[in-house]
């Protein structure tokens, strides 16, 4: 099986953080291999063309954002960017 992860938050999805599942906002799972990467295919054009920046990692991960979107960080006393993250990976059976 085959997961595709979207997440939104102010870091890339490739640190994933201590507690990054609360930021996943979906999770589509896929039982076969053609169906999830038709389904990344198209993931990843629709991020292409909403966000003006893209970031890849290990072709398993994706970041997109706009430097117009950002929120205050209090923490930070600064503004901190968003980011849409896509994660795509294979489940092992157990």
């Amino acid at each position: 099986m085959y997961t595709i992860i979207y997440m939104k938050a102010d870091y890339e999805p490739w640190w994933k953080f201590e507690g990054w599942e609360a930021y996943i906002q979906t999770e589509d799972t896929f039982d076969t291999k053609e169906l999830f990467e038709r389904a990344l295919q198209q993931r990843l054009a629709h991020f292409r063309s909403s966000y003006d920046n893209e970031a890849t990692k290990e072709e398993q991960y994706w970041a997109f954002w706009s430097e117009n979107e950002s929120f205050y960080c209090e923490a930070c006393d600064d503004d901190a960017q968003v980011y849409h993250g896509i994660i795509a990976c294979k489940i092992e059976e157990k």
